[in-house]
């Protein structure tokens, strides 16, 4: 499978495994439960052999989507979740102890932010830094420090870090590297490559792509040394030293915690997964086309997205993401312009929470999504109290900037 393209890998990787009565996808299983003949044999199960027990730690159909997205990823095993934050928090909460310490971008998705504070109440350290500066990270580097965890684009901002920078710090330190991968998708970049020892992904985004299934994923890189990691417990030190770190989280996220994929989410996600490349082609062109006419339009103040020369990480991004630069862009009106009137007077355009669907979405980011952070912690994102954050489809390019043009002419 290894001589063959990213798609082409995705969509035949069903049927190269064990796919019941020769179908083309691996079907939906809803059992609770696994029986086995051998008693032995079910013994062997629950002390590390492959093999399902309990739906709680994975179906066979959440184990295929699994090894789609290793794929994808480049890694060398994955496990799936009911969602993104589900799956950072199973991270963050089974690696990390008391007394430990986290280094995290300051630019990070506000869920993220909101957990984060759960982490200070458990004892956590986190300290948040400018991630598009690896000297900051290097900064906070404290003697207890575990991870650093940092965005490929962040989410509204559109700040790209320093992610070869952070990469070669964090194996210089010997420090667990967390890469959350949403925005950019594997498709466009594999976190890997600079050295990051887990990749994140919400599913729910580009690879799921279609708005009607949760989900998020863990993808072990297989380039973090778990030997030297003291917080994994005597209990799964067995086996390969490669796969400790994903066995602990999957005894502990899943099997204790409980943030388990459906099987028919996990249908639904591998499903889409097979357009992954085509949809995300079609959505970096038209964001680049709406951006570009937006920056050039006199009732707009300011657009953020990567793929503008006048973007400050515009050369990162284009040597990173191959000068595909995702879905997302930040907008703000001129002054006087109501952000609200002019979302409202969109056709085309869905007002929504999400990104990284079929669809082009756009809200009040400041108003919506950010709010529960207040002004201060907003300011420090760069998030500005008009910004609108739009989330760019597959819709045809041209009624795209048509939708935006009439509504800019109400003002």
């Amino acid at each position: 499978m290894a001589k063959h393209g990213f798609t082409t890998n995705i969509l035949h990787s069903d049927r190269r495994g064990t796919v019941e009565h020769g179908a083309v996808h691996k079907p939906i299983h809803t059992s609770t439960q696994y029986a086995y003949d051998d008693a032995r044999e079910l013994a062997g199960v629950f002390q590390g052999k492959s093999g399902y027990t309990y739906a709680r730690q994975g179906t066979p159909t959440s184990d295929a989507l699994e090894k789609k997205i290793t794929l994808m990823e480049g890694g060398v095993s994955s496990l799936t979740f009911a969602s993104g934050m589900a799956a950072l928090t199973a991270l963050f909460t089974t690696l990390l102890r008391a007394g430990d310490h986290l280094v995290s971008s300051q630019f990070i998705f506000g869920n993220t932010n909101s957990l984060f504070g759960t982490l200070q109440l458990l004892g956590i350290e986190v300290t948040l830094v400018d991630p598009t500066d690896v000297a900051a990270v290097a900064a906070a580097i404290q003697p207890n420090t575990r991870m650093v965890f940092t965005e490929t684009i962040a989410n509204p901002g559109t700040q790209v870090a320093d992610l070869e920078g952070i990469g070669a710090l964090c194996q210089a330190r010997k420090l667990i590297l967390v890469v959350d991968n949403t925005l950019t998708s594997p498709w466009l970049f594999q976190p890997r490559t600079i050295g990051a020892s887990f990749v994140m992904n919400s599913l729910s985004k580009h690879i799921g792509g279609h708005a009607h299934a949760l989900g998020g994923s863990l993808t072990d890189t297989g380039l973090f040394d778990w030997s030297t990691y003291i917080n994994i417990l005597d209990v799964y030190k067995k086996g390969p030293v490669a796969g400790w770190g994903m066995t602990q989280i999957k005894k502990k996220g899943l099997r204790d915690m409980g943030g388990t994929l459906s099987a028919d989410a996990a249908h639904r996600i591998a499903v889409g997964a097979e357009t992954l490349s085509l949809r995300l082609d079609k959505i970096c062109s038209n964001a680049l086309a709406l951006a570009t006419y937006l920056s050039n339009h006199p009732k707009v103040a300011r657009v953020s997205y990567p793929g503008l020369a006048s973007h400050p990480q515009h050369d990162r991004a284009a040597q990173l993401f191959a000068s595909r630069f995702s879905m997302l862009l930040g907008v703000e009106l001129q002054a006087g312009i109501d952000p609200f009137d002019f979302l409202n007077a969109l056709e085309v355009v869905i007002l929504a929470t999400h990104v990284g669907d079929t669809r082009t979405l756009a809200l009040p980011a400041a108003h919506t999504i950010y709010y529960e952070m207040g002004p201060a912690l907003r300011a420090q994102m760069g998030i500005a109290d008009g910004l609108i954050r739009v989330s760019v489809g597959i819709e045809e390019e041209q009624d795209l900037i048509a939708d935006f043009a009439q509504a800019l002419e109400n003002f």
